[in-house]
């Protein structure tokens, strides 16, 4: 039986929207673990055996891969404690942490999202990025225009200056690609899918089209 969410996960995430306090989820914790992370579990246990035969070279593991529900709100004008939603980042074990692209989704009452790519990439990561795409152009134009890539996700994403960066021609053939400096892709769908028995289907099949950009972003952090 494929893994997936339920009903009362997103129950109790909608409840933990309301009530955001420690004291709540305290008196709730054992609801928690039954409802939310008892079933995110079984996904990134049941992904670790699934990865074996299309994303070899990711970490799928409860303890590296799932997110705290704690949020971190030293630096927010939010002060509220807790995320209300569920998520797992699975990264690349040819670099430490937090470096290199990666696969990602989140469940939460609001819908689902599954992606990848590199989201915040150091300084020095996107120098050596746009090396790559610099030197292996047109590699990374053929996944952003497959068939399997644009079907799921439409287009590549991220934010992008306006010139191309300093050291390329402004006439690069990669010139595009080259503005980027956040390279990710993802796919909302409606939180029903959570519970469906569409959902673990859905999740790998959206990771499998991830996975050329993944390894393309890795590849020129680790060659």
């Amino acid at each position: 039986m494929q893994p997936r969410i339920t009903p009362k996960t997103l129950a109790f995430l909608r409840a933990l929207k309301r009530h955001n306090d420690r004291d709540w989820f305290k008196a709730h914790r054992d609801e928690y673990d039954a409802n939310v992370r008892g079933p995110m579990i079984d996904v990134v246990e049941r992904l670790a055996v699934d990865f074996r035969s299309f994303a070899p070279d990711l970490i799928a593991s409860p303890k590296q891969s799932l997110f705290r529900i704690y949020r971190d709100t030293r630096f927010s004008a939010d002060k509220k404690p807790l995320k209300t939603h569920e998520a797992a980042v699975f990264r690349t074990r040819q670099l430490p942490k937090p470096l290199g692209a990666g696969l990602y989704f989140h469940v939460s009452p609001e819908g689902v999202w599954i992606g990848g790519g590199m989201y915040r990439p150091e300084p020095p990561e996107l120098v050596k990025i746009r090396a790559h795409i610099a030197d292996t152009w047109p590699d990374i134009r053929d996944i952003a225009r497959a068939r399997g890539f644009r079907s799921r996700f439409e287009e590549l994403s991220g934010e992008k200056i306006t010139r191309v960066p300093r050291g390329y021609p402004p006439d690069h053939p990669a010139a595009e690609f080259l503005k980027f400096r956040q390279f990710f892709a993802g796919a909302d769908f409606p939180a029903s899918l959570a519970y469906s028995p569409k959902f673990y289907p859905t999740l790998v099949a959206t990771f499998k089209a991830m996975m050329p950009l993944v390894r393309f972003l890795n590849g020129a952090l680790t060659k």
